[in-house]
């Protein structure tokens, strides 16, 4: 009995330190599972799948994907389409009434604003429009003014430059027909405060007349847009003060001035998201209803402006 139990316990030791010798022998396994000498998935890897496993699936060097913002999915493609209709109480360009002309106070205007553009990337972005106002109580022309434009825009970041000319065209009027060209240049302030857009996006304007009346037209503005996030609404701060420089449009006497500071402007515009209210993605374009509130004054008892409030409510759509 004795001689067995020995023998079995030989055995047992026999099979322990031979288990243990081939332990010794087997390659070395890395701190990754992988076992040395041995590509990934090689048949001799016991450990590489179960180790892959473990790791946190969010290991990458991409950043995780992020919800898009509702300015975004717009028409990226290479011709873009901006319609606006308003409907106004008075149609103020530059300071002057223009809606009083022989008709009403506060009679109303319906205005029809639309620009198509070209996206040639990095080159200038070149674009036609036309804008029409159409009023009503007007003695002479329903259509009070026609006024089509063209020009390019470049983007020179922190500098976005626009030139272009404008076309003044007053049916059954045509000895006030007129035409301008005009360069405006906008700073991008969200490169200076490295911010998301823009916080004054300060800009100037200057407009020459070639046509009819050879003066110029100068103009300074700011526009603060305060989007409110996940409701569609934004409200906008605008505001801008002009001069002008031998413009005999603006005389409002027989050799009176015709240079000076002419009249400023503010006003708040608030537009709504209609595809945030009915949940439609921007890449079917992007409708907005709008409302306009403005307070223009003259800066010169010497120089054509008009003292007014008016405003009105719109639509608009890109594309």
């Amino acid at each position: 009995m004795c001689t067995f139990r020995i023998d079995a316990v030989a055995v047992v030791l026999a099979l322990a330190m031979g288990a243990g010798l081939a332990r010794a022998e087997e390659p070395a396994v890395q701190a990754s599972g992988q076992v040395a000498g041995q590509g990934p998935g090689a048949s001799g890897s016991t450990f590489a799948p179960a180790a892959l496993s473990l790791l946190p699936e969010d290991q990458s060097v991409y950043a995780p994907p992020v919800p898009a913002r509702e300015d975004e999915g717009l028409n990226l493609g290479g011709v873009n389409f901006d319609i606006n209709f308003r409907y106004l109480t008075d149609y103020v360009y530059r300071g002057v009434d223009h809606s009083e002309v022989g008709g009403a106070e506060d009679a109303p205007n319906l205005q029809f604003d639309t620009r198509l553009s070209f996206n040639l990337g990095k080159f200038p972005h070149p674009f036609i429009g036309a804008f029409v106002n159409v009023y009503n109580s007007d003695p002479i022309s329903r259509f009070q003014e026609i006024r089509p434009y063209f020009g390019f825009t470049w983007n020179l970041r922190p500098f976005e430059f626009e030139a272009g000319n404008i076309t003044y065209i007053f049916p059954e009027r045509d000895n006030l027909n007129t035409g301008e060209v005009y360069v405006k240049l906008t700073f991008d302030d969200s490169w200076l405060f490295q911010t998301n857009r823009n916080l004054l996006a300060p800009y100037v304007l200057v407009a020459y007349d070639y046509d009819k009346y050879n003066g110029c037209y100068f103009e300074a503005g700011l526009r603060h847009d305060m989007v409110f996030e996940g409701t569609g609404l934004t409200v906008s701060f605008v505001g801008h003060i002009a001069y002008v420089l031998n413009n005999p449009f603006f005389i409002t006497k027989v050799g009176g001035s015709d240079t000076g500071l002419q009249h400023y402007e503010v006003g708040v515009i608030a537009s709504y998201s209609l595809n945030h209210l009915f949940k439609v993605a921007n890449r079917y374009g992007n409708w907005s209803v709008e409302g306009y509130l403005y307070y223009d004054d003259k800066t010169s008892t010497d120089l054509r402006a008009d003292t007014q409030v008016w405003g009105g409510m719109g639509i608009g759509f890109k594309y």
